[in-house]
């Protein structure tokens, strides 16, 4: 019997199916009818191999109807010739799709199974991401070998923001986010071949869904009859006017003789979220299609990351997020976006559906303002809720060591909750740990826990076993971790530098992705070895891919380059430094054939509590198919190499970021891999903030510079970012927590110029690009903007380019492609000399 999800993936596309069903796992492309939502299930042209495509027949028509057509604003009209190959060679990358979410569903024969796989591409034309399913059948044999049979066409899913199966796969539920404010919010219910509702959500209810991958929870029931999600609460009121002035009394109704004014200001959380409402929990009743909304949370906590509870008056658990940011914890929402060390916890509260008698009396210690139950009130940071598939336990993550500390992001640690047998929540929940945070791994060991997020179901059979990703260094892992004994163990390969992450689990096998620097991303599937004595090993199979191969220009130059993880040891360790901050930090050294006689790009990842794992980056294959060896630097504070060394960085940054940067270079060096004399440095946000720090403490060192939304005057973002505290604590250390204010004193604005990169300028005499973000929060453009302006007084070759549109990760793909475009012409121009 086919699975309904496969089918319904049919359905969704069609308007209907005529013909029997064949024993193929999906139908085939005649049975495929468009339907005028615009959901298509089709071949694209991105997907398929052509020689020309539309934006370079496009491009040659508009090349001959303006002959006499000028250069471009700051085109140097003897880069031109390499302006075009490389852009061309750049849309060769851009054409290989990316592997997004998967979805397993089993079935009553143990051999057999199902899968959807989500995949996206950058559109360049339309200047979006476009996103495709792709279904398989997966059969498994007694020998442990596996068989995917792939759908011939992906389906397209055109305006779609989410795509959410039920657990058993008997449903689907495709979210459509308005795209104006004055339409629905719409809410697709798939069964087996049909549309069985579609729910229409005014905006007087709630606002989009988030479907951001933090503020985000979407979650079905057990019974499948209802599904809690975080949307956009309703928009508040605002003051109304009209020609006899004020109107004290409001309407709903559109009114062409009044308008609206804007009101008090209302804070945001930053970067990503500043035209977005408070995130609020609702449920729909998928059967009569109405929402209702979880009353009771105040307007001081924003709401995100819901699940359904087992057997309990308390039917929902979610995470929810204080505005007490602020000084001295006053009202203040700070940037939210890579920021983990925002305070957060568990709460658990009642099912709105639920009867009034049913529902649980309120809770002493919230007053009157709602039924909420906090249930990690000792942790000052709780998220990722999960519960065991017995209900016994529910396990979380925590971010309390960046909480703490007040580094935005740090080691976690994960703990449980025993969850009462009763479903009374009565007294006080005990909190156990289950992982601590690592402080100073040994060699080779465990480094602790660096989880951006969980499976929705992450479990083995035994109920016990969690399968997620991990920073392992300068690698991305697999991990099992045992929630009953705390046992952690390495599931991906121990012998290999390749990154993997987990896509989904199939009972108690495991599907993943694996990619390298100069590889491919390649789905696996993962059999546990039951016929060895070693604990957790696991045999994986390379499953064959459903994309085409890429052309044979970009197969060529991935097949002539190789790298290697490099330890760096410390050049200065320091007795007053605590022992996991003096141990030995990793670069990547991504080489082709004639290193030695190459130049070379050093890159830095922002943060600077992040890390540039091994896997593979469009961008970085781009730069390094053109001849260059890459060096990515992994300098202390980086992620995925313990709480100490992480540490040691806040406090520090402008001088052990800087020395780890150069010691890293000096290492390459001092072996013969690379030409000394052409090196050029590129980095983002942080990583800007160190690619300018180093033109100007080692002027003499690069050759060309490109600094991409770059921190270049901590004196002038600390007043206008959205993470002001982050400015206090990467200066002072963790003292800067206790000092962060609204109003720094002179001699702090003083120290916050010292430790900047402007501080250097007067020694600056590398040309510079720099690309920046018009709308971006988090570093604002008047930083790279002062710092680029200074450079050109100095009379420094220095070219700006500001995406109006674009925030502070630039990735749009339109501006993605031209920043990466101009960052190699760039280097070509100043390292060919």
């Amino acid at each position: 019997m086919p699975n309904p999800t496969t089918t319904m993936l049919v359905a969704v596309v069609s308007s209907g199916i005529r013909g029997s069903h064949s024993s193929c796992p999906v139908a085939s492309a005649a049975n495929l009818f468009l339907r005028a939502s615009s959901v298509r299930a089709r071949a694209p042209t991105s997907l398929r191999r052509r020689s020309n495509s539309k934006v370079s027949w496009r491009s040659k028509a508009m090349a001959s109807a303006h002959p006499s057509q000028g250069l471009p604003s700051g085109m140097d009209p003897s880069m031109v010739d390499e302006y075009a190959s490389q852009s061309k060679l750049l849309q060769e990358f851009v054409k290989i799709p990316s592997i997004g979410k998967a979805w397993i569903f089993t079935s009553k024969d143990e051999n057999t199974s199902r899968a959807m796989v989500s995949v996206s591409q950058s559109d360049l034309l339309a200047n979006k991401k476009r996103s495709f399913l792709l279904n398989t059948h997966i059969s498994k044999s007694s020998s442990k070998s596996v068989s995917f049979q792939w759908s011939p066409f992906p389906v397209e899913m055109s305006g779609v923001s989410a795509v959410v199966p039920s657990p058993s796969g008997e449903k689907l539920l495709l979210v459509r986010n308005a795209e104006d404010d004055d339409s629905p919010t719409k809410l697709e219910i798939w069964g087996p071949c049909q549309l069985e509702n579609e729910i229409h959500v005014a905006r007087s209810v709630h606002g989009s869904l988030y479907t951001d991958g933090w503020f985000e929870g979407i979650s079905w029931n057990h019974e499948e009859t209802l599904i809690a999600y975080v949307a956009e609460e309703p928009p508040q009121p605002k003051p109304e006017f009209n020609d006899s002035g004020y109107k004290k009394e409001g309407s709903s109704q559109k009114d062409c003789r009044s308008w609206k004014g804007q009101g008090d200001i209302e804070d945001s959380w930053g970067e990503t979220y500043s035209n977005k409402r408070i995130p609020a929990l609702f449920v729909a009743n998928i059967s009569s299609g109405e929402v209702r909304a979880l009353k009771g949370i105040p307007r001081s906590l924003s709401a995100g990351q819901v699940i359904w509870a087992p057997s309990s008056s308390y039917s929902l658990v979610f995470v929810a997020w204080s505005d007490d940011n602020g000084f001295q914890e006053t009202p203040r929402k700070l940037g939210i976006k890579y920021c983990y060390n925002r305070p957060c916890a568990l709460y658990a509260a009642a099912d709105p559906f639920k009867e009034e008698a049913d529902e649980p009396s309120t809770d002493s210690n919230m007053g009157d303002t709602a039924a909420l139950v906090k249930l990690t009130a000792d942790l000052s940071s709780a998220f990722f809720p999960r519960f065991s598939p017995d209900g016994k336990y529910l396990v979380f993550i925590s971010a309390k060591s960046a909480v703490d500390s007040g580094a935005h992001n740090a080691t976690n640690s994960m703990h449980k909750i025993d969850w009462p047998t009763d479903g009374k929540l009565e007294g006080s929940l005990g909190v156990s740990d289950v992982v601590p945070t690592v402080m100073s791994p040994q060699d080779g060991c465990f480094p602790g826990m660096y989880c951006s997020g969980l499976l929705r179901s992450p479990w083995l059979s035994d109920g016990r076993t969690m399968i997620l990703s991990s920073a392992w260094g300068s690698k991305e892992v697999i991990l099992s971790i045992n929630i009953a004994s705390g046992e952690v163990s390495r599931v991906s390969p121990q012998d290999s530098d390749y990154s993997w992450n987990v896509l989904a689990l199939d009972n108690n096998n495991i599907l993943a992705v694996s990619s390298s620097l100069v590889t491919l991303p390649q789905m696996y599937y993962g059999f546990e070895d039951s016929h060895t004595d070693k604990p957790c090993q696991w045999d994986w199979q390379e499953i064959p891919s459903p994309f085409p191969k890429p052309s044979d220009k970009v197969s060529s130059l991935l097949a002539d380059h190789k790298f290697s993880v490099i330890k760096i040891p410390v050049s200065n360790p320091s007795d007053k430094l605590p022992d996991g901050a003096n141990l030995p930090f990793e670069a990547i050294f991504v080489s082709g054939k004639d290193s030695a006689s190459s130049p070379t790009i050093v890159v830095l990842h922002g943060g600077p509590h992040s890390v540039y794992p091994s896997s593979y980056s469009r961008s970085l294959a781009f730069l390094y198919a053109q001849g260059y060896n890459l060096l990515v630097v992994n300098y202390r504070g980086s992620l995925g190499f313990g709480e100490e060394a992480l540490q040691s960085l806040p406090g520090n940054i402008g001088s052990q970021d800087v020395n780890d940067v150069l010691t890293a270079l000096d290492f390459v060096k001092k072996r013969g891999l690379i030409d000394a004399s052409r090196v050029a440095v590129v980095g983002g946000s942080h990583g800007g903030f160190l690619t300018t720090h180093l033109i100007g403490q080692a002027p003499d060192t690069f050759v060309a510079a490109a600094a991409r939304n770059p921190v270049c005057n901590l004196q002038l973002m600390v007043g206008t970012t959205d993470i002001p505290d982050w400015c206090f604590l990467e200066v002072y250390g963790k003292e800067g927590k206790n000092c962060f204010t609204e109003s720094p004193l002179a001699d702090t604005l003083t120290q916050f110029y010292q430790k900047s990169p402007i501080s250097h300028i007067s020694k600056v005499k590398t040309p510079t690009l720099f690309l920046l973000g018009a709308k971006d929060l988090r570093v604002p453009v008047s930083n790279g903007l002062q710092y680029a302006r200074a450079l050109k007084e100095r009379g420094v070759d220095t070219k700006t380019i500001v995406f109006p549109e674009d925030i502070h990760g630039l990735d749009k793909p339109q501006s993605d492609f031209e920043s990466f475009l101009n960052i190699g012409v760039w280097f070509k121009k100043y390292m060919s000399k």
